[in-house]
């Protein structure tokens, strides 16, 4: 289909959820109105620039008819001026019209459940499990979004063997997706005296908030486990059993929650993660069926892939996918990541032109 009948399609597409929202058996039901209130807005910037497009398209037209009938030579210079400006202008709406036609990720404007996990270098791996973590609170603090921890495994060192949590805001998928992965340090341990220089590692998964509509969980494939919330060393922080975990049998998939001291929270929760990994799981088998032969190197959520070194003596982080990087350590561990953010989510933008071209 050429551009001008995918436009074709969208404006009626538009048209017609417009007067389905107008109407009083679909505006009864709320779930729809959000659906088609969320593809609405999804159309609306295209519409425009469609309509943009047509109009600008015509005025050229107009011009260069003018400009081949026009008799009188003053008239013709200033129709050729108005012309090229109108070919810039139609060019520049173009190269938008192509951008905004690129199929986006359906849940960019979707909340995060982010996990950290300390990999191989044991007490190390743990410190720079909770370098990161903080490192992504810091960029939540930037962005004006809030973190809620849901399960958190520390150790008395300050280190974080595991951390789930939860991150509010405009635009966190969008801007968290491409942080999935391995991350490695390399840095003198705080413990070493030798002063060699060690590697450790922590993965990151970022995950998309499921809703009750992303995901069907039966209520029999839950095997949903009631127990008493621990402490560091394995003390009872409550004298009542408040924690939750679940199990969802089909997959084996479990999520875990005792940070709150209300047990019904604490499963809102479990039930949260878990069905926010049961997506993640669904978008990975979709991507692995769409691209058997050729794996996307960013999105995959490849946990075993090295995606970013920071190495602490040249005060240097690295992201090897775009390979980009920063000589100011301490800023990026503050949270100032964006650097790295951009490149990805422009390499996305480029892959998916590309395929679209195909």
């Amino acid at each position: 289909m050429t551009m001008l009948g995918k436009l074709a399609a969208i404006e009626e597409r538009y048209e017609e959820i417009n007067q389905l929202l107008a109407d009083p058996e679909v505006s009864a039901d709320y779930t729809k109105i959000q659906t088609l209130a969320k593809e609405q807005a999804g159309l609306r910037n295209l519409v425009k620039l469609s309509i943009e497009y047509k109009d600008i398209s015509r005025q050229l037209d107009d011009v260069r008819g003018l400009v081949r009938s026009e008799s009188d030579q003053e008239l013709t210079a200033l129709a050729k001026e108005e012309q090229q400006e109108l070919d810039e202008r139609l060019e520049k709406l173009e190269e938008d019209l192509r951008r905004e036609l690129i199929p986006k990720d359906p849940n960019d404007d979707k909340n995060v459940i982010m996990e950290i996990r300390a990999g191989t270098g044991g007490d190390e791996a743990g410190l720079f499990a909770a370098d990161l973590y903080r490192m992504y609170t810091r960029y939540a603090q930037r962005n004006n979004w809030k973190i809620d921890v849901i399960e958190a495994n520390q150790t008395g060192l300050g280190a974080i063997k595991e951390i789930v949590f939860q991150v509010k805001g405009e635009n966190a998928y969008s801007r968290l997706k491409h942080e999935s992965g391995g991350h490695r340090v390399q840095r003198v341990p705080v413990t070493e005296s030798g002063g060699r220089i060690h590697t450790s590692a922590a993965t990151v998964a970022v995950l998309p908030e499921a809703e009750e509509v992303d995901v069907e969980i039966r209520p029999e494939d839950l095997d949903i486990q009631i127990f008493r919330a621990g402490g560091h060393g394995g003390q009872n922080v409550q004298k009542v059993e408040t924690a939750v975990r679940i199990v969802h049998l089909p997959t084996g998939i479990t999520a875990t929650c005792q940070d709150e001291r209300s047990q019904l929270k604490n499963r809102e929760k479990a039930m949260g993660v878990l069905r926010s990994r049961l997506l993640a799981r669904e978008i990975q088998k979709q991507q692995e069926e769409e691209a058997a032969n050729r794996r996307s190197q960013i999105g995959s959520g490849d946990r075993s892939e090295r995606v970013r070194t920071y190495n602490y003596p040249q005060s240097r982080v690295t992201d090897h996918r775009v390979n980009v990087s920063s000589y100011n350590l301490e800023q990026v561990l503050d949270g100032d990541i964006d650097l790295f953010i951009t490149a990805l989510l422009q390499l996305e933008q480029a892959e998916k032109l590309e395929q679209a071209a195909l």
